[in-house]
């Protein structure tokens, strides 16, 4: 039996993923995640060939090939969303900078991989694509350069693991700075919706992402009241000395899901972690490049 689960059957037609190239490691994933009794694979040679098949008929996920560069699969996406508007694609390239990102995004590319990607990454990616109902109205691009973005996200967490896997490829950082600033941001964008938005789908959480030349910065601001951290007793950053577990009885009996140590885990990854006065709006700082005593 394989680690990844298979995608359960669907109660009706046969649905199709149309996989652009010829990897086999993407068919060989695909083949272990969907059930064959309900998904069928098509596969087409090239770009091109892919968008003469998406004329004629509607696929449930497109998934490009790893040949082709960013810039070349959006401008696939552009051509496919004019006839089919809800195409879901995933974006997967050897060849990508920031800016091709950004335009994945507004273009509402479903996830975006570039070369190397984790393949339990791409599954559970591909998972969430193909059991989502709906999806393409989740992340909004207010503004954006490569140095400087603002996007809406709506309060969901498979939404927030899109925005977490876009985030993760325009930020052009170090290990492991990288894997640093991307737990942290998961993090405290997970306690924005779950704490601020209460995973109410009609809010939204606002994300500002700011790369200079020796620091990046992410905020988040979320709908909700605020709070302070010395009352906040589902956190682990809030447990007194002599009680280190004391969030774990708090949440338990509250029938919070497992966890709490976001901010406490965050504190640790970046190099300042700022809450407004109000509590709803967080700025963590990484410093890039910078020893301790420079940052000092």
């Amino acid at each position: 039996m394989s680690a990844v689960a298979k995608i359960g059957a669907r109660p009706f037609a046969v649905a199709t993923v149309l996989v652009v190239g010829n990897d086999p490691e993407v068919e060989a994933l695909l083949l272990r995640i969907l059930d064959p009794g309900s998904w069928a694979i098509q596969r087409a040679a090239d770009n091109a060939a892919a968008f003469l098949l998406a004329q004629k008929k509607g696929f449930d996920l497109i998934l490009t090939s790893q040949k082709t560069s960013g810039r070349e699969d959006i401008e696939l996406l552009r051509k496919i969303r004019r006839v089919r508007p809800h195409t879901r694609l995933i974006i997967l390239t050897d060849e990508s900078t920031p800016s091709d990102v950004i335009a994945s995004m507004r273009e509402r590319a479903f996830s975006y991989f570039s070369k190397p990607f984790s393949m339990n990454a791409l599954a559970a990616m591909i998972r969430m694509a193909v059991e989502e109902p709906c999806w393409d109205d989740g992340i909004d691009v207010l503004s954006a350069t490569p140095e400087w973005i603002r996007i809406l996200v709506r309060c969901d967490m498979k939404t927030a693991d899109r925005v977490v896997q876009f985030m993760d490829e325009i930020a052009e950082l170090p290990n492991p700075e990288r894997h640093q600033v991307g737990m942290a941001f998961r993090e405290m964008l997970m306690n924005a919706i779950e704490h601020g938005g209460k995973f109410d789908p009609t809010q939204n959480i606002e994300i500002g992402y700011v790369r200079a030349r020796h620091m990046v910065t992410c905020r988040i601001t979320d709908p909700g009241d605020g709070f302070s951290l010395d009352e906040i007793p589902h956190a682990a950053v809030a447990n007194p000395t002599d009680d280190p577990v004391r969030h774990i009885d708090y949440r338990q009996t509250h029938g919070m899901r497992p966890g709490g140590f976001g901010v406490l885990m965050a504190q640790k990854l970046v190099d300042e972690l700022i809450y407004s006065q109000d509590g709803n709006d967080v700025l963590l700082v990484k410093y890039i490049g910078i020893d301790a005593t420079q940052k000092a």
